[in-house]
């Protein structure tokens, strides 16, 4: 049985929702952050940065959230997760899962630690560190929004549901506190979210990791 460590809200949701979908058993093994369990030395082994999620499968133990949604999609092709190798949409999952970890995710996580940028105790720093990031992830979900308004379909990759509508759903759930407006305020992405949000295997994750609305 595969293993899921995670901590609620965290980006181990990503997978969380791939292993509902999937509909295989695997179990959750919570990381308590408010405990440092994640700088333990067990848990070290598992991923040496310490951060969330791992996936255990067997003898593999993987970490980084997209190579988790790789292997959770490539390992079970019945779900269709994602797109054939070697196609156009397979090549485009590929720009956009990348884009979903290396750019949304980074500045969103820039945005949530902004005093991680700068020396300790400079309040100002942090300060405008944050504020500089919140508006650089305003143009991204607008580029998240023109996306869907592209396409025109129900789903990131248009009319298939997709290992990247885990993630999307996953981040922009993230911004739903911002003072500026938040993901679920824009045309596209409003009614995508709700989508997500009417999915079984989204609203079973939701309640096993114990959240309270608002959801996005």
């Amino acid at each position: 049985m595969m293993h899921l460590h995670y901590y609620p809200s965290t980006a181990a949701m990503v997978p969380h929702i791939l292993l509902e979908e999937i509909g295989l058993p695997y179990q959750r093994v919570l990381v308590d952050r408010t405990q440092n369990a994640h700088k333990a030395p067990d848990y070290l082994r598992l991923n040496p940065n310490g951060l969330m999620p791992v996936l255990v499968d067997g003898d593999l133990v993987l970490y980084e959230t997209a190579a988790i949604c790789l292997h959770l999609s490539d390992k079970h092709p019945g779900a269709g997760l994602v797109p054939p190798l070697g196609s156009v949409e397979r090549a485009h999952c590929y720009k956009w899962l990348m884009w979903l970890t290396n750019t949304l995710q980074a500045t969103l996580i820039v945005y949530f630690y902004p005093e991680r940028s700068v020396a300790p105790g400079n309040t100002a720093g942090a300060a405008e560190v944050k504020a500089q990031a919140e508006l650089k992830i305003g143009g991204m979900l607008d580029q998240l929004d023109a996306e869907l308004a592209r396409h025109g379909g129900p789903w990131f990759a248009a009319k298939d549901y997709s290992l990247l509508d885990a993630y999307v759903f996953t981040l922009c759930r993230w911004t739903r506190n911002f003072a500026s407006p938040a993901a679920r305020t824009r045309p596209q992405l409003g009614p995508y979210l709700q989508r997500m949000l009417d999915r079984p295997a989204v609203q079973r994750v939701l309640a096993a990791e114990e959240l309270s609305p608002p959801f996005v």
